[in-house]
């Protein structure tokens, strides 16, 4: 099991990309959250098996069209004991 915070930058407010990771980690069985922040990233964490974990990340790193990723900043993070994935209000 893997836990990590991530934080993504470029243009990726406005353009759906929180329920972009939404569906990509439902899609893998991640757990976790995703919100806007006021600086203009979006923040996730996510949870689950290594390779699901994996996989979600490289689609954060795409983006849903009409994003720009820039980076995909990636640290670990204290395991979760959720089991949904949730949408956030802004941070």
């Amino acid at each position: 099991m893997r836990s990590v915070r991530v934080t993504v930058h470029g243009r990726v407010q406005g353009v759906g990309f929180r329920w972009f990771v939404q569906d990509a980690a439902q899609a893998h069985g991640v757990a976790g959250w995703v919100r806007n922040r006021r600086d203009g990233t979006v923040e996730a964490e996510l949870h689950g098996a290594d390779a699901d974990v994996q996989a979600v990340l490289d689609l954060l790193a795409q983006g849903p069209a009409g994003a720009q990723v820039t980076e995909v900043a990636v640290s670990e993070a204290f395991p979760a004991s959720s089991s949904g994935f949730e949408i956030r209000g802004t941070a």
